[in-house]
């Protein structure tokens, strides 16, 4: 993360209303009319400006659907941050009383929403330093390299056929394995699109795309999730925060230096 982001992000974060924006977008995506709403004592013309940071930031991303504009929260930035200063300094026991804290906090609320008939979308944009060739490659071809998450253990192999009906399998060896995905749609350098649960059960449809834009001497990945059905409350967040760290972090540095997970955590 260069220096000009992160100006721009701490730039965003510095305003009250702008962190209410942040707050109102984690429970999902708002139209720009919505968030106006939101703010009875602020004009539209000041609510537009601090959206138009936020977005110089990369905090939010930004998707039209025909006159509508919807608003929707990118943590992707905020993960790198956490990575570069936060988290090679946390100890274990801060985190294990945190994480009890949030337990806590949240156990009613668990406890009343249980499972529920639910849809949920995730977008996320990162910005790799190589061309689109390159990145498609590693999505791809190279998947096995940086897709640290594993159903049977790290001796695993991942694989992923580029090609419709195509798999995004995972190879246990001794006849066990689980599939991660069916291609739908490809389009090479550019677009591949996959079906798969991902780890959710039950009556749930999943979908997850990456669409590649050249840059110049970059690419911007763009993620698309959706899943709609039986969701547990908590799958939403959990894949989120999983896409920062598979995309964010383990891909973008695998394509940037050629880091592999393991060596990114020792």
């Amino acid at each position: 993360m260069i220096d000009e982001q992160l100006t721009n992000i701490f730039k965003a974060l510095g305003h009250p209303i702008r962190r209410q924006i942040l707050d109102f977008l984690k429970d999902g995506p708002r139209t720009t009319g919505e968030l106006n709403n939101c703010f009875q004592d602020v004009t539209r013309f000041a609510v537009m400006k601090h959206l138009n940071l936020l977005e110089e930031a990369s905090l939010i991303l930004i998707r039209r659907e025909g006159r509508t504009r919807l608003n929707f929260i990118n943590v992707v930035p905020l993960q790198q941050m956490y990575d570069r200063w936060v988290s090679k300094y946390q100890a274990s026991d801060v985190a294990s009383i945190l994480k009890l804290k949030q337990v806590a906090e949240r156990r009613n609320e668990q406890m009343e929403q249980a499972l529920k008939h639910d849809t949920f979308q995730i977008e996320q944009e990162v910005m790799i330093e190589a061309d689109r060739q390159t990145v498609f490659t590693s999505l791809t071809k190279d998947i096995n390299q940086w897709w640290a998450y594993r159903l049977f253990g790290q001796e695993s192999i991942l694989t992923l056929d580029p090609k419709v009906g195509g798999s995004f399998l995972e190879d246990a060896g001794n006849g066990e394995g689980a599939i991660w995905g069916t291609v739908t749609y490809v389009k090479a350098y550019e677009e591949i699109r996959l079906n798969g649960l991902l780890g959710m059960r039950g009556a749930v449809n999943s979908a997850y795309s990456f669409k590649l834009e050249e840059k110049v001497n970059s690419t911007l990945l763009k993620l698309s999730h959706t899943a709609a059905g039986l969701l547990d409350p908590n799958w939403k967040d959990m894949h989120s925060h999983g896409w920062e760290e598979l995309l964010g972090s383990f891909l973008k540095e695998y394509v940037e230096t050629g880091k592999l997970p393991e060596e990114r955590q020792s």
